[in-house]
């Protein structure tokens, strides 16, 4: 399996009152998210992905706020379902919806 990175902009869903299975922050780093993605062909089809988000100054992900942040995802088939423009919803701890802007490649080939 390969690592793959990626930044995205994502809005974690205001917190739900009396639920409190729903999050009002998550800490950068939180495995406690998967992010949900579709890929286009006939017929579509979407896939669920472990990931791994951070924050570039290690805040916490807030409910209702829109972030910056890198998701890393362990699966091969990444590539077909997560790139620039890709929009995809995560859950988890909380839940949310975010769009990929670009994928992040290491100095020594792509990530």
């Amino acid at each position: 399996m390969s690592l793959f990175h990626y930044r995205a902009l994502v809005t974690l869903d205001p917190q739900r009152p009396g639920r409190p299975d729903s999050a009002a922050e998550l800490p950068s780093g939180t495995h406690n998210l998967m992010v949900h993605a579709w890929r286009d062909g006939a017929p579509p089809h979407d896939k669920y992905f472990a990931a791994e988000i951070w924050r570039d100054d290690d805040g916490p992900l807030r409910a209702g706020e829109r972030t910056i942040v890198t998701i890393t995802v362990t699966d091969d088939d990444a590539p077909l379902y997560l790139g620039p423009g890709r929009m995809f919803t995560f859950w988890g701890a909380g839940g949310g919806r975010g769009v990929v802007s670009r994928r992040v490649f290491s100095h020594s080939g792509p990530s």
